[in-house]
């Protein structure tokens, strides 16, 4: 005869003992399907776990705090490494990734050097058209003749701006757009005309909200007639890899003919008045190079495959025009933007580096946490230990918790990423842009904090003798 199981057979409440070791251990009902199985074992197991973190509120709070921060950072920290990033990028396509720009220079001076610096006729219109000669890879050459800051006048209103000589095709070869009226026509080049197109913070400054077509300006000593208006783009002023960005807004735009004429070429715009070197001998007014008749050459090439053969053939080609005195510079756009893309992408790098200390240090402050959780619940896990439950589910309950530290964490450091990143944006008058990847990076990382630094204390938990987790007091 079987003897009566205790609990059972004697009278014990035995399906309350059941439901408790289901509840608490994970044990199986009699019955029910693997997956029902699983379903209420796990939620069961959730519902354990946030109902331990929820006892302790403030001390989960103080947990969480460095997750927050963490968060918050890695978030905001890209944020101003994606504005900075696209800043750059809207700066150099302006300048046109399809362009090749050669500006003119003060040449530097070396011993024995006067008479080769002589030699060279400085950047020039014919330097263009001996470059618009590669009809197969360059689609136009457009010189510009940089008359440098003046003030411009219109009645009473007055504007400082930089005034640009140039040809119609100098639209086409940038991205800044008419918003209002017509640019400069060959019309205007070939009769000289005096006819201007302003630019956006020009208009603005010398009209307001008045309509400027038709209305004159005083440039110089000569009166212009505003034929167009340009649309207004916005500009950061400072240098892209070493190279500096002009405020296009501030620009008028006058026929080169025009200027070439009518404007003394005494000192050009790109070359500052200070960089001359004038002779000290009979002739004291002779330079010891010659002035450059333009600028700049704005150089758009067909295909942007053909931008590195165009750059070194415009080098060949000036290098022998100019008698190999370098007075001019080459800019490439298109390898501006190359250099620009890996310094961000490295910027980027360091500063998810640096914010990532932060989430490094909350998921420390998560494992110290953790292991005194469990040496407070010691007794607790021998208790379940004892009743039923198995290393696997003391495991599972810990790493829950940690994780699920993290994850609201997360939730609630994303909301300070994006409140901090409006907040630099707003104050430091800095670009912010909040991509999805960092969020997603932000959540991922934090999830491997709370698996990483969730793991040990987990395990230590499981691994507990469970005599003598019965036997802590």
């Amino acid at each position: 005869m079987t003897s009566p199981r205790p609990g059972r057979d004697e009278g014990a409440d035995w399906s309350t003992s059941a439901d408790r070791s289901q509840e608490s251990v994970g044990c199986y009902f009699i019955g029910k399907g693997k997956w029902a199985q699983r379903m209420f074992l796990s939620s069961r197991l959730f519902e354990i776990s946030f109902e331990s973190l929820t006892t302790h509120r403030l001390r989960t709070f103080l947990t969480m705090l460095g997750v927050i921060f963490g968060v918050g950072a890695v978030i905001s920290m890209l944020s101003i490494g994606e504005g900075a990033k696209k800043e750059a990028l809207e700066q150099i396509s302006i300048l046109g990734i399809n362009n090749v720009i050669v500006n003119a220079k003060a040449p530097e001076e070396k011993r024995g050097s006067d008479q080769g610096l002589a030699r060279s006729p400085g950047l020039s219109i014919v330097d263009g058209e001996n470059i618009a000669t590669l009809t197969d890879m360059v689609v136009n050459v457009v010189p510009q003749r940089i008359e440098g800051p003046t003030t411009i006048y219109h009645e009473s209103s007055e504007a400082s701006v930089r005034v640009v000589a140039t040809e119609p095709d100098f639209i086409n070869a940038s991205s800044i757009e008419v918003e209002k009226g017509r640019f400069i026509v060959d019309l205007d080049n070939s009769n000289c005309a005096q006819v201007c197109v302003l630019g956006a913070k020009a208009k603005r400054s010398l009209f307001a909200f008045e309509d400027p077509l038709g209305q004159n300006v005083k440039i110089g000593d000569l009166n212009f007639i505003v034929v167009g208006v340009m649309a207004d783009k916005y500009i950061a002023r400072g240098k892209v890899e070493g190279f500096e960005l002009k405020n296009f807004n501030e620009d008028v735009y006058i026929p080169l003919g025009t200027a070439m004429k009518k404007f003394d070429r005494a000192f050009p715009g790109l070359i500052q008045r200070q960089e001359y070197r004038w002779n000290s001998g009979d002739n004291p007014d002779a330079l010891k190079f010659n002035i450059p008749e333009i600028d700049q050459l704005t150089i758009t090439v067909a295909d942007l495959a053909y931008v590195q053969a165009v750059t070194r053939l415009v080098e060949r080609i000036l290098a022998r025009r100019h008698a190999g005195v370098e007075d001019y510079e080459i800019v490439v756009p298109e390898s501006l933007l190359r250099q620009t893309e890996k310094t961000q992408e490295i910027f980027n790098i360091v500063m998810g580096a640096i914010a990532g200390i932060s989430l490094l240090v909350g998921g420390i402050g998560i494992m110290n946490i953790m292991l005194a959780t469990v040496l407070e619940r010691t007794r607790e896990i021998g208790v379940r230990r004892a009743v039923g439950a198995r290393r696997i589910d003391i495991l599972r309950q810990f790493l829950v918790e940690a994780v699920a530290i993290c994850l609201v964490g997360c939730l609630a450091g994303v909301v300070l990423g994006l409140l901090l990143a409006k907040i630099i944006s707003f104050y430091a008058g800095w670009p912010t842009i909040v991509s999805v990847f960092s969020i997603v990076l932000a959540v991922g990382v934090s999830s491997a904090v709370g698996v990483i630094f969730g793991l040990y204390p987990a395990s230590k938990a499981s691994r507990l003798d469970v005599i003598d987790a019965l036997r802590y007091e």
